[in-house]
């Protein structure tokens, strides 16, 4: 615990938070648009990014739910993406947000997600979010089963 008062969190435009996620994200493209971001910063220096915006599945965008688009920490930091979604989940709700969802690939460890109580909700089976009147360019993380949390 004494480890966590070392981070600090801070605002982040999207394009840094972007910038980041293109460079060290293991499986996932930046993101479009979202609703909010913040950094993870460890002293001066930016360790991890997470971004929150509307559901990206359309029946799930109800105006009250919100989704964790992506979390992105630099390797070597223990518990900080376990502090990055419980934040996340304290500024959506202090936004008045009622669920926050987020998406994990089935054969990740989701160790960050079990330590703050976060449940399975679904499993997702692998799907294409290209349509013709909503173009997509395919990614190879669409192909993946994964599953919904509920934070």
């Amino acid at each position: 615990m004494n480890e966590m008062k070392h981070y600090k969190f801070a605002p982040i435009e999207l394009k840094d938070a972007n910038r980041f996620i293109a460079q060290f994200h293991r499986h996932n493209k930046p993101v479009v648009r979202a609703k909010f971001q913040i950094g993870l910063m460890k002293g001066e220096v930016l360790i991890g990014v997470g971004v929150v915006g509307r559901p990206i599945a359309r029946m799930l965008s109800d105006g009250k739910t919100v989704e964790v688009l992506r979390t992105c920490i630099k390797e070597s930091y223990p518990n900080a993406c376990s502090m990055m979604y419980a934040r996340l989940k304290q500024i959506s709700q202090l936004l008045g947000y009622e669920k926050v969802i987020t998406y994990t690939l089935q054969k990740e460890s989701q160790s960050s997600l079990k330590a703050l109580g976060a449940s399975i909700v679904a499993e997702v089976k692998p799907q294409d979010w290209d349509r013709i009147d909503r173009r997509r360019t395919p990614q190879k993380v669409y192909k993946e089963p994964k599953y919904r949390w509920e934070l």
